[in-house]
């Protein structure tokens, strides 16, 4: 790991901090960072951070913003444009959110962890939301299409992203492989099928 300070000259320091910050959660062991830290490595002072980030909470909550945006964009982009089935979309959409959780563990954990605060960050609850909206659109799809039992789309979109952040996590820890994780997505799949 190279610990040398990167030389920020002018620019937007918000997201250099910010930058430093996302190849620190990647690199290190958690986010028992410090904001003098990033600062030392983004290659300011440390009161020029706090001139951005109040402290290391809200430092923490904008990157929680990030990885809620991201796993909101994975998701996305996995959603393909004309699927052969809904069945087929939610199982591309599902293996992009656990890639995403798999291969950015820390930032992963972080965006869900009590030190995001989510219940308390109006933003980031927004954010959150707007990643399970993806997931919720696809469920509507599904019963409009006679795929999907008829219940509510949010509870089973909910349904789904607990069972997907179980798989996740369970990843993230070594308790459990992809072949796995693959099968238990279609066993709950078929528990939502018509």
């Amino acid at each position: 790991m190279n610990d040398e300070p990167k030389r920020y000259h002018h620019g937007d320091l918000r997201r250099a901090l910010l930058d430093t910050a996302l190849e620190m959660l990647s690199r290190d062991d958690g986010w028992q960072f410090t904001l003098r830290e990033v600062a030392r490595r983004a290659g300011v002072s440390h009161t020029a951070a706090y001139k951005h980030f109040s402290d290391k909470a809200d430092l923490l909550a904008e990157l929680a913003l990030v990885g809620f945006e991201r796993l909101r964009e994975a998701l996305i982009a996995a959603r393909p444009a004309e699927p052969e089935s809904l069945r087929v979309a939610y199982l591309e959409m599902s293996a992009a959110y656990v890639q995403f959780g798999t291969a950015n563990p820390n930032l992963y954990r972080l965006t869900f962890s009590n030190e995001a605060r989510i219940s308390a960050n109006p933003r980031l609850k927004q954010r959150a939301d707007a990643a399970l909206q993806v997931l919720i659109d696809l469920f509507v799809g599904g019963q409009r299409a006679g795929w999907l039992r008829e219940r509510d789309a949010r509870a089973q979109a909910n349904a789904a992203w607990a069972q997907l952040h179980g798989l996740v996590l369970l990843m993230i820890d070594g308790l459990l492989d992809e072949p796995i994780a693959a099968a238990s997505l279609a066993i709950m799949l078929e528990g939502l099928e018509a």
